[in-house]
């Protein structure tokens, strides 16, 4: 028998949060990669595409589909979630979007890059998905909707090619805001889209469950939050923006024009160190 399935146990809660954690790590991961076009090291941009993909690998899409997953109830199931699997669906979504960066934010950009970078992406996000829908653990036979799980491939591929595509073109503030809101709402798609793909059929004799209760995890969910939060907000504090960048070098310039053109121009205090040259007296 077809157990009824709720995506909004706590009504709008879990969604909301979902797409507020979304948003914060695709808006940090832009800026992220915003810095990683100013760095003027190799390895310096290579940090910063790391951070990116912490934030929108991590926070942007793994966090939002756990946090949306606490919403997820089936009728008199018990839900628990493997814990070894649902870390291996945390650095899936890490890598694969790092993989994703660094294809597209190293060499000169091309739209081959992106479309092939974003194909790889997409499809590891689904598997990030999935693989953590594996890691649920519930008392009952789980079925999924072909048609839906292909939608949701296919969504997750054209989020993370235009995901791709801001990291290289977006640069204002205002843009990369608008830019991480799609990407939010790709992302909420994305997931939910492949949430209703589940059905549940109860089993005629319950079975012990392994694993952990899902709120267990909110503890360490936030804590990866903050870390991440705070790390790509010291780097950015400590680092220039491009416009600072450019008032900098514009700076420069002028010191270096005014201390060249100095010693010319300066008769006052410098002509009392001359030698005489009139000896009359």
């Amino acid at each position: 028998m077809h157990s009824h399935l709720n995506q909004f146990s706590y009504g709008t809660l879990t969604p909301i949060m979902a797409f507020l954690f979304s948003f914060l790590g695709c808006l940090l991961g832009l800026k992220a990669t915003d810095r990683a076009r100013l760095a003027e090291t190799a390895s310096l941009r290579a940090r910063w595409l790391v951070l990116a993909a912490w934030a929108i690998g991590g926070t942007g899409i793994w966090v939002m589909h756990f946090v949306a997953m606490l919403g997820f109830t089936a009728d008199g199931m018990e839900i628990r979630f493997d814990l070894p699997i649902t870390l291996a669906s945390w650095l899936t979504a890490i890598v694969v979007v790092g993989f994703g960066l660094f294809v597209v934010g190293t060499g000169r950009p091309s739209v081959w890059k992106v479309i092939v970078a974003g194909v790889f992406t997409g499809v590891g996000v689904a598997a990030m998905h999935y693989t953590g829908m594996y890691a649920m653990q519930i008392d009952g036979h789980t079925h999924y909707s072909e048609t839906l799980v292909a939608a949701s491939v296919g969504i997750a591929v054209v989020a993370s090619t235009v995901a791709l595509w801001f990291t290289i073109i977006m640069r204002r503030t205002v843009a990369i805001l608008i830019s991480a809101v799609i990407m939010a709402v790709a992302v909420c798609t994305m997931h939910f889209t492949g949430m209703y793909a589940l059905s549940v059929t109860t089993d005629t004799a319950p079975r012990s469950l392994n694993g952990v209760v899902p709120f267990t995890m909110l503890v360490p969910i936030f804590a990866f939050v903050l870390v991440c939060v705070v790390a790509l907000g010291y780097g950015m504090l400590n680092s220039p923006s491009e416009r600072d960048a450019a008032q900098l070098d514009e700076m420069h310039s002028r010191i270096t024009r005014e201390a060249t053109a100095a010693p010319q121009q300066q008769p006052g205090r410098g002509s009392a160190f001359r030698l005489p040259t009139d000896t009359r007296r």
